[in-house]
């Protein structure tokens, strides 16, 4: 999130509501990002002094300082790889975003994540996404 946030504000200065659709837009629409997820990163980046922020026109914009474009700088590899696979998503985002299919992606991913050091618990969840592709394909 953090390389993401100092990536878009290196176009342009933005304001918090700004990033989180323009993170959304980039991910397809597959990726959004929460208040409550992020302005507590972008103040942890001001803490930082990475990014600055003034009030204009009643909204906060936040900005780059040069603390903040050399942590980018360090950091370009994961700035590419982060759009890359945003934009992998492509289409996806409609399929994931407001279906079933996302919340079982997310419960899938947090069921392989704990299952990965307990080979029972890997083979339970192996069984039910077997059993769940059979019944899909059957349909």
């Amino acid at each position: 999130m953090r390389i993401a946030i100092l990536s878009l504000l290196s176009d342009k200065p933005r304001h918090g509501y700004e990033l989180m659709k323009e993170l959304e837009a980039r991910s397809g629409g597959s990726y959004r990002v929460s208040a409550g997820t992020m302005y507590p990163a972008l103040q942890q980046l001001e803490d930082e002094g990475m990014i600055v922020s003034e009030t204009k026109d009643g909204k906060r914009v936040y900005q780059l300082t040069e603390l903040g474009r050399q942590e980018l700088q360090r950091e370009s590899a994961t700035a590419e790889d982060i759009w890359r696979r945003t934009s992998d998503w492509g289409d996806w985002g409609e399929w994931i975003v407001g279906s079933p299919l996302g919340p079982l992606m997310k419960a899938t991913f947090r069921a392989m994540k704990h299952a990965t050091r307990d080979p029972q618990l890997r083979r339970q969840v192996e069984e039910i996404l077997d059993r769940a592709r059979r019944d899909l394909e059957d349909l």
